[in-house]
């Protein structure tokens, strides 16, 4: 997993949320994590590790990622076992 993954991870992760995390470094660093990321119809994603699966929205217009999601996500890996 490169520096980069690792740092996404931890604002993931971290406390408050952060508000300005692009879905392209996100879905990166979900891949690098070893979560199987499942595109759906629309703006759907899946995301499945370790037996949990969660279903997630890519944002759109813009590349960033709301803060609920983010949110979502970061439950999603604790469930899965993934720690920062």
């Amino acid at each position: 997993m490169r520096a980069k993954h690792r740092k996404t991870l931890k604002r993931v992760c971290g406390k408050p949320t952060p508000p300005d995390i692009r879905w392209d470094d996100l879905e990166a660093m979900l891949w690098a994590r070893g979560v199987d990321v499942v595109v759906r119809s629309g703006p759907r994603v899946g995301l499945v590790k370790n037996g949990e699966r969660t279903v997630v929205h890519r944002p759109h217009p813009t590349p960033l990622v709301s803060r609920e999601t983010i949110r979502d996500i970061a439950a999603f890996l604790k469930a899965a076992g993934v720690q920062p």
